[in-house]
This record gives structure tokens, C-alpha cells and sequence, in this order.
């Protein structure tokens, strides 16, 4: 995935796409320093981790831009996102994530919202980068609120 995003640069420097080019030295940037700063090897697992925290903070931001009615900071932002996204491992469905939560639910036979963290631990490394994290902590809280 790093190899991928080293070529893509190159890419966007020869076609001269400069939102392409700044959004992924951006995103190898901070791979490069997640390498440095914690002495952990570059592998996809890493790449997932920085790749979807850009896109978190990418959405955040596009949030107070619609404070703000900054309307062409919002599209260059989501043109940002959908970038990002092509990097990352497809996506799962709705119904995909649900039977994971099933599932989970079943093996960990959680009996009050207090076991949130119990579940959240089981459920991330099936879902990490293939589905909204904050969309399945809602699904999961949901479903503990029914038992």
C-alpha cells in the first residue's frame, strides 16, 4: 500500500494534479512519521491506521466548513476523502458489519452496555479500515441498549 502511494506521487507530479500530490505526501508524511516516531515497521496495517485517521479528521473538518459556508473548501475536502478511500481494502456493507456484530455478540454474550469495550475489542481487527469505526461503535450501542 506505501509502495502504491510512492507511485501514485510520482503520477500525480507528471500529470501535475496538485490536490492528488499534496493530499498524498500528506498521507505518506504521516506514515513516515508513525514509522519514525514509534519505531514501527511500514506494513498495510499501518497504512489502514494513518489512512483512515485522515479521513476522520478530513470529515471533521468538513463539518466546520459547513459553519463556516465554505462551500469550495467542502469539495476540495471530499475529493480528498474519495482519494483516500481508493487506498483503502473494500469497503464493507451495512449488512456485512451487522453479521460481525452478530457474531461477536454471540461469542462474547455481553449482558449490560457496560461490556462495550469487551465487544469494540473483538469487533475492531475484523473491521479496521473496511468500515466506518464510529458507524459500528453506534451499531454496537444500539444493540447493548437492547438486552
Amino acid at each position: 500500500m506505501y509502495d502504491k502511494i510512492k507511485s501514485e506521487i510520482v503520477t500525480a507530479m507528471k500529470e501535475k494534479d496538485t490536490l492528488k500530490l499534496q493530499t498524498l505526501r500528506g498521507i505518506k508524511g504521516d506514515a513516515d512519521m508513525e514509522h519514525i516516531n514509534k519505531k514501527v515497521e511500514i506494513n498495510d496495517e499501518l497504512m489502514i491506521n494513518v489512512l483512515s485517521r485522515g479521513i476522520k479528521t478530513r470529515k471533521e473538518s468538513i463539518l466546520e466548513f459547513e459553519k463556516g459556508g465554505r462551500d469550495d473548501l467542502i469539495e476540495k475536502t471530499n475529493k480528498e476523502i474519495e482519494l483516500l478511500q481508493t487506498f483503502l481494502p473494500k469497503q464493507l456493507s451495512s449488512e456485512e458489519v451487522e453479521k460481525i456484530i452478530d457474531d461477536v455478540f454471540k461469542k462474547v454474550n455481553p449482558t449490560s452496555e457496560k461490556e462495550m469495550g469487551l465487544i469494540m475489542k473483538e469487533v475492531t481487527p475484523l473491521v479496521k479500515g473496511k468500515a466506518d469505526m464510529k458507524e459500528v461503535s453506534n451499531i454496537i450501542k444500539d444493540k447493548l441498549k437492547n438486552i
